[in-house]
């Protein structure tokens, strides 16, 4: 598959790999990057043969947040992409997953950087691998700026919230092992390896039923801020309907045969 500037998409299986790919600015965002990523996600959710996407960065790097050269220059909107950001002013913060949810698994897999704005897209993720040279971060207060991806909001959220303010009003940078340690991601594997590792985790979940996987990430965002008693209830809503699926007669039926099953979406 293609992609725009700045970004490479290709298919392996069921899984769609985006890939920052401004690897000599560490892939620092551009405007490129950014349409290049809300198209993904888009055609992502809207392919069927895709199960699962997993985002990645080229040369050795995640993403180093927001390109300030070009910020500072006025360099960010490149002219081919001013009609888009026209037409849709919220883009940016739809890339960054910000305000855009995907309803397919995303997975991180982070290698070298990934500080600033690649924390705050980090944080938009569902599952996160690590190599253990990685390095997190967020570094705005420190120039000045305030983390406005998200992450004052979505951070105390998903760890600590002491670790939380101190990784936000100190500015520092934090190795693989600490953001583990903090439970901001999941896996920390030898460097090099984190697209493997997330490559494998994403075949077991492109394994699995897509509906069912579909309806829990829904069910788990959705019910996050209710109450016990009404995100049982919510629960009950989203899991039912999908006991009446031929998926799930499929699977029962396969694991009665011995099989793998054969998932149709249906």
């Amino acid at each position: 598959m293609g992609g725009t500037e700045h970004l490479s998409v290709r298919r392996e299986g069921a899984t769609l790999i985006l890939t920052l790919n401004r690897p000599e600015a560490r892939n620092a965002l551009s405007l490129p990057m950014l349409v290049g990523l809300y198209d993904g996600w888009l055609a992502a959710d809207e392919d069927d043969g895709v199960r699962s996407v997993v985002l990645t960065g080229a040369g050795g790097a995640f993403c180093a947040g927001m390109d300030l050269k070009a910020l500072a220059g006025g360099q960010m909107v490149g002219e081919e992409y001013r009609d888009r950001l026209k037409a849709d002013p919220d883009l940016h913060w739809k890339a960054m997953l910000r305000q855009h949810r995907p309803r397919k698994p995303v997975l991180a897999a982070v290698e070298g950087a990934c500080v600033a704005g690649g924390t705050e897209i980090l944080q938009g993720t569902d599952i996160r691998v690590a190599g253990e040279s990685a390095t997190f971060g967020l570094f705005e207060v420190r120039r000045g700026l305030f983390p406005i991806g998200g992450s004052t909001v979505r951070l105390q959220r998903q760890i600590p919230r002491t670790h939380a303010l101190e990784m936000l009003l100190t500015g520092r940078p934090y190795t693989a092992a600490e953001a583990a340690g903090v439970g901001l991601i999941g896996h920390v594997v030898p460097d090099g390896t984190a697209l493997e590792k997330a490559l494998a985790v994403a075949e077991r979940i492109n394994a699995c039923g897509p509906l069912a996987v579909e309806a829990v990430k829904a069910s788990v965002y959705e019910t996050a801020d209710m109450t016990e008693a009404d995100g049982l209830a919510a629960e009950l809503e989203r899991g039912w309907p999908v006991f009446d699926t031929a998926d799930a007669k499929e699977g029962a039926r396969a694991f009665a045969e011995k099989r793998p099953p054969v998932y149709r979406r249906a």
